[in-house]
């Protein structure tokens, strides 16, 4: 095998997240940034946040709603 093929692997590797949350984590890079982690996450925390443009949210809801009336 060739020597120095691999890239150096850091066990100790800070991940820190948009929402001020700082993990250690193993990864071949020296420092992770990232947008939401099981911290902010609304699956984890079980907030629901929605986004709602132009009512598409609204309209979905309507959708669903009419399509579980026509089965029963």
């Amino acid at each position: 095998m060739k020597k120095d093929t691999h890239p150096k692997y850091d066990l100790k590797t800070k991940a820190t997240c948009a929402c001020g949350s700082v993990f250690e984590v193993g990864s071949t890079m020296p420092e992770i940034k990232m947008e939401i982690c099981s911290e902010c996450h609304p699956f984890y925390t079980g907030n629901e946040k929605i986004m709602d443009t132009a009512g598409r949210v609204d309209r979905f809801k309507k959708r669903a709603a009419a399509s579980l009336k026509a089965k029963k």
